[in-house]
C-alpha cells in the first residue's frame, strides 16, 4: 500500500514538504483518543527487548537522526513500531539551515542528497519537548555544534547541549561527522576528537548515573583514520560508534555526472552507502576485537541489509532512507526477520 499509493503522493511533493505533511498527520493522529494505543498495538508486535547499558530497547530498529530533529513525534514514531528514536541533530541555539532547497531524491539510486546544515529550533525547544513524553520509547540525543561557533569554542556548545538534555534522553549521540556544517569533520582528527570525548566523558563522569555516548563518524575515511578513531574511543571509553554518516563521495551512482552537479554539494543517504558502511561497521569490530558496541546505519532496505549489518558487528540498526522508500513495513519485516532468525 505505502509503495503503491502513499509514497506515489508524497513523492509528488517536494522531499521536505513531504515531510511537513507527513509530521502534520502524525500530530494530528497523536490528539485523537485511543488511536495512539491502537497503532501501538498494531505495529509493535514482533518485539525482542534488547538490554544495553541498563537501557531497555523493545528491539532493535531505531529511527536515525535528522527526521525528528526537533522532537516533535518521537511519541508516534514509537507507536509505530521503531524500538528507539535519533532526535537532532540539536545545537544550543536555533538555526536556519542552509538555504532551499536544500534535500533531494536520487530515486534510481533509492538514495537522498542533503545539505540541511543542521536546521532545528535549538536545545530549549527540545528540552520542553521531552517534558511531555508520553511513551516508553527509547530516545537518543543526536547533538552538535552552531555554525557560527568558531572551532575554538566547539567543545562548549556540545557541552551545553549534553548538560541541558541529560534528563531528557537515554543515550548521546555526538555528531562530528555531517559534511554539511563548514569544518565539522575536522573534529574526528585524533586530537581535537579526544579533547571533545574526554570532556564529555568527564562531565558524565560527575552524574549520579552516566549516559552511554555514541560517537557518529563519517564513512569517507580512510582506514587509518578509522584506526585513530578507534583509538580515541577506546581510550576515552566512550560506549560506542555509530556507523555511518552521509556520504560525500558521487562514485557508482545510476544518477549521471550531470544531474549531480546540478543538485550540487551535500551527503548521500540509502543504498549506495550500504557497503561502505558495512565495511567500516567490520573493520571497527575486527580492529577492537568486538570491545566497540555498534550501531549500524547506512542502506538498510530489507532484511538481508539488516543482517548484513549485523553480521558485520552492529547490535542495533538504525533506518531512514530506507523508510522513506518503503514506509513502516520496513520496520516490521526487520523486526521479524530478527526475531525468527535469533541474530
Amino acid at each position: 500500500m505505502y509503495e503503491f499509493f502513499i509514497r506515489r503522493i508524497l513523492f509528488l511533493f517536494s522531499p521536505e514538504m513531504a515531510h511537513q505533511i507527513v509530521f502534520s498527520m502524525l500530530k494530528i493522529a497523536s490528539k485523537i483518543p485511543f488511536l495512539p494505543k491502537l497503532l501501538e498495538k498494531i505495529f509493535c508486535r514482533n518485539n525482542e527487548t534488547f538490554l544495553w547499558q541498563g537501557i531497555s530497547f523493545p528491539n532493535r530498529v531505531g529511527l536515525a537522526a535528522g527526521l525528528d530533529k526537533d522532537a516533535e513525534v518521537f511519541d508516534m514514531l514509537g507507536y509505530l513500531g521503531f524500538g528507539f528514536v535519533e532526535i537532532g541533530t540539536v545545537t544550543p541555539l536555533p538555526q536556519a539551515g542552509n538555504p532551499k532547497p536544500r534535500l533531494f531524491r536520487l530515486k534510481k539510486d533509492k538514495a537522498l542528497l542533503n545539505r540541511m546544515g543542521f536546521n532545528n529550533k535549538g536545545v530549549d525547544f527540545v528540552v520542553e519537548k521531552l517534558k511531555n513524553k508520553k511513551s516508553k520509547i527509547v530516545i537518543g540525543g543526536n547533538i552538535g555544534k552552531n555554525k557560527i561557533t568558531s572551532d575554538e569554542n566547539a567543545v562548549k556548545d556540545y557541552e551545553i547541549c549534553f548538560e541541558k538534555l541529560f534528563n531528557y534522553v537515554d543515550f548521546f549521540v555526538i555528531n562530528v561527522s555531517s559534511p554539511n556544517t563548514p569544518n565539522l569533520r575536522k573534529l574526528q582528527q585524533k586530537e581535537p576528537l579526544k579533547k571533545l570525548l574526554s570532556h564529555l566523558q568527564e562531565l558524565n563522569s560527575r552524574k549520579i548515573n552516566p549516559k552511554p555516548i555514541i560517537l557518529k563518524i563519517a564513512p569517507d575515511l580512510s582506514f587509518e583514520e578509522i584506526e585513530e578513531i578507534i583509538e580515541v574511543v577506546l581510550e576515552t571509553k566512550i560506549s560506542g560508534i555509530a556507523a555511518t554518516n552521509t556520504t560525500i563521495s558521487r562514485e557508482n551512482l545510476l544518477c549521471s555526472e550531470n544531474e549531480m552537479e546540478k543538485l550540487g554539494a551535500g551527503g548521500i543517504s540509502g543504498k549506495p552507502l550500504k557497503n561502505r558502511s558495512t565495511e567500516i561497521i567490520q573493520y571497527i569490530s575486527e580492529k577492537s576485537k568486538g570491545e566497540i558496541f555498534i550501531i549500524g546505519i547506512g542502506g538498510i532496505f530489507s532484511e538481508t541489509d539488516a543482517k548484513g549489518k549485523i553480521e558485520a558487528g552492529a547490535s542495533l540498526l538504525e533506518i531512514y532512507t530506507g523508510f522513506i522508500y518503503n514506509g513502516i513495513s520496513l520496520i516490521q519485516k526487520i523486526k521479524k526477520f530478527l526475531l525468527n532468525d535469533r541474530i
